[in-house]
């Protein structure tokens, strides 16, 4: 699991990544002015978790055999990692996969909404039309 922070526009984004069974899940959280050593500890505490576990969507990810890494080799790529801007495309991918998911389900939450309403302005229509024919 992985926690990037950065800046994006007027706000703090932090993009976390999860990569479960060769499947990458990412999910997006906006913190919104420069987040404090604190928030972000208080985030990975107590919201990361049901965050990431919303997430339905992911793609496909080739895993890392994991092995000992040498601590200065391990130092470099954290230094390399801390001055690369933004999240990976894989990631980028699972955020845009799961965005369309919501979208198709709310989607089809509003057409099953928006189809009731008429219906029940139609059953009304109809018993006002039968109430004036029996002339109450």
């Amino acid at each position: 699991m992985k926690l990037t922070v950065f800046f994006e526009g007027p706000f703090w984004i932090g993009v976390v990544e999860d990569t479960v069974h060769g499947r990458l899940k990412a999910c997006r959280h906006v913190f919104g002015s420069e987040p404090k050593d604190t928030e972000v500890l208080q985030f990975v505490d107590s919201l990361m978790m049901p965050l990431i576990e919303r997430v339905t969507q992911g793609t496909e990810h080739a895993q890392e055999p994991l092995r000992r890494i040498n601590p200065k080799r391990l130092a470099r790529r954290a230094a390399m990692e801390m001055t690369q801007r933004g999240i990976s495309t894989q990631s980028q991918e699972a955020l845009r996969l799961d965005y369309e998911s919501r979208k198709k389900e709310r989607a089809c939450h509003s057409r099953e909404q928006r189809e009731a309403l008429q219906e029940k302005k139609r059953s009304i229509r109809i018993q006002k039309r039968k109430a004036k024919h029996r002339g109450r």
